[in-house]
């Protein structure tokens, strides 16, 4: 078995079908979307390929450490995770096209109008061992 991120973004993927912004949904809309979110979940849970899931709160912060004794540094001038990211699973699945195909399946999520969005999801493999250092 192999995990696998999905990767879930507010912008810089290419537009989906449905390329409503999440804030112009009506509250049923968003309802539906969390809950084929949960069922897809539930059902990855069954047959042991989910390993976890998290939408992501539009705030948070870039933090860096700015050496002994200062205190860490917040933000900066470059696109923010927050203003990125909506939310990722992860998945442990036996092989790359099976992560492929629960992928497509999960940018099928509905939608404004309750019409499949059809977005753009990153399928980032885990790494399967450290990559080591040669002298």
């Amino acid at each position: 078995m192999a995990k696998y991120l999905l990767l879930k973004h507010y912008r810089g993927a290419p537009a989906a079908v449905n390329d409503v912004p999440m804030d112009r949904w009506t509250p049923q809309e968003i309802s539906a979307h969390i809950q084929y979110m949960n069922d897809f979940a539930a059902r990855l849970e069954k047959s042991g390929e989910f390993v976890d899931g998290q939408a992501l709160a539009p705030d948070g912060m870039w933090v860096r450490y700015d050496g002994e004794g200062r205190p860490p540094v917040t933000d900066g001038p470059f696109a923010e995770t927050k203003d990125l990211i909506a939310g990722w699973m992860v998945i442990d699945v036996d092989s790359q096209e099976r992560a492929v195909e629960l992928a497509g399946e999960l940018s099928a999520a509905p939608g404004a109008g309750g019409k499949p969005i059809h977005e753009w999801l990153e399928v980032r493999p885990f790494l399967a061992a450290h990559p080591t250092v040669t002298e």
